[in-house]
């Protein structure tokens, strides 16, 4: 099936023939199935306050009662729909200008003909036009009931209110359960004093079930700590199981610890005979319970390997200054211009032609002021 639009610009713009059109809108309706249910609710409540803000305005034009007698009411007029229409959405709000273009007709179709019979626009545009939203307690494409009265009171239902979600209880912290009627880990039934079920508290920090708010009322731990004599404490980390806080107080040491004593205590590995750190000119570096292995100092780790630490070789001229250099670079020039000349006196026309220009070239850079500063410089030492 085909659909013709009508645009709200086209509509405003024909008002003798509005009618016609808004007839014709009712008949070629788009319904729009993936508009937001959050981006629709938004726009409806806009458009409520665009209408609190126009309910006291008028036509403005100076002879109000003459326009209302003879064109039209400005309350139900296509002039106040379209001052509410332009400020419904802001214009950095991309999703809610792209539906208010989808969905002008429907909107026009609710102004001009179902105000009457269904002044909720949220209800009768985005639940029943767009079927984009359910009402409050209901859920899904049927918009089924929410189970447990919204999750028993104690949560939310995942999409509530949307054609979206799949109605399962998102508790409130403290809470579980598949309608919110449990009491979440670390967390317990308070007694009550009446009928009602009593709430969920909070357990002592380190419980994960307890029987009440108190440290010594732990009937199982969070991980990291251990339950002993109905105390979650938490274990040293020289321990291996504990009875309480301490290395001192470990059933058994961990890896990288020894008893000694009556505690567990750090093992030395750099300090024992067998050599920890095999790599050459490599040093051991002991931690709390482990070591590590690093370059000596003076060494620096390449490809896996330990190497001395050398600065870089200079070059030949990284010592010279740059004006030393230019010079050496004439000097240079000055014993390739003598061979080539050499050579020019044996007669020899091509190097007699390389002699000269490379003696005006030459010339050209030593009159220069800057051949000059080099020539000063380079005879006063510098």
């Amino acid at each position: 099936m085909q659909y013709y639009r009508i645009t709200s610009r086209t509509m405003w713009s024909a008002w003798p023939f509005l009618p016609a059109l808004v007839l014709l809108s009712e008949l070629s309706v788009v319904r729009v199935q993936t508009a937001p249910c959050q981006t629709c609710r938004k726009l409806t409540e806009s458009f409520i306050k665009g209408l609190e803000r126009t309910a006291t305005k008028n036509f403005g034009g100076g002879n109000t009662a003459w326009e209302e007698e003879k064109l039209a009411k400005y309350a139900s007029s296509e002039t106040r729909l379209l001052e509410i229409v332009e400020a419904a959405c802001e214009k950095a709000d991309f999703e809610c200008n792209q539906l208010l273009e989808q969905i002008e007709d429907q909107v026009e179709t609710w102004w001009f003909h179902r105000q009457q019979e269904a002044p909720d626009l949220f209800e009768w545009l985005c639940i029943q036009e767009l079927r984009v939203c359910c009402l409050p307690g209901r859920f899904g494409p049927d918009c089924k009931g929410v189970p447990g009265g919204v999750c028993g009171g104690l949560g939310r239902c995942e999409g509530e209110g949307t054609r979206l979600g799949d109605g399962e209880c998102v508790c409130d912290p403290g809470y579980s359960g598949h309608l919110c009627q449990s009491c979440a880990d670390g967390y317990f039934r308070e007694r009550s004093s009446n009928s009602s079920r009593a709430a969920c508290a909070a357990c002592f920090h380190s419980c994960k079930k307890c029987a009440g708010p108190q440290d010594y009322k732990c009937l199982d731990c969070k991980p990291g700590w251990i339950l002993h004599d109905n105390k979650c404490v938490g274990c040293d980390q020289a321990c291996v199981g504990c009875m309480g806080t301490g290395p001192a107080r470990c059933k058994k040491c961990a890896r990288g610890y020894k008893l000694r004593g009556a505690k567990c205590l750090d093992v030395d590995e750099c300090g024992d005979q067998a050599i920890a750190c095999p790599g050459l000119n490599e040093a051991c570096i002991n931690e709390e319970g482990s070591f590590h292995c690093d370059c000596a100092d003076g060494f620096i780790r390449r490809d896996s390997i330990c190497v001395e630490n050398k600065p870089p070789e200079k070059g030949l001229f990284d010592d010279m200054t740059d004006d030393e250099v230019l010079v050496l670079q004439q000097m240079f020039f000055g014993i390739v211009i003598c061979a080539i000349a050499t050579l020019a006196a044996k007669g020899d026309m091509v190097f007699t032609a390389i002699f000269i220009g490379g003696v005006a070239a030459m010339a050209g850079y030593w009159l220069t002021e800057k051949g000059d500063y080099m020539l000063d410089g380079f005879l006063k030492g510098r």
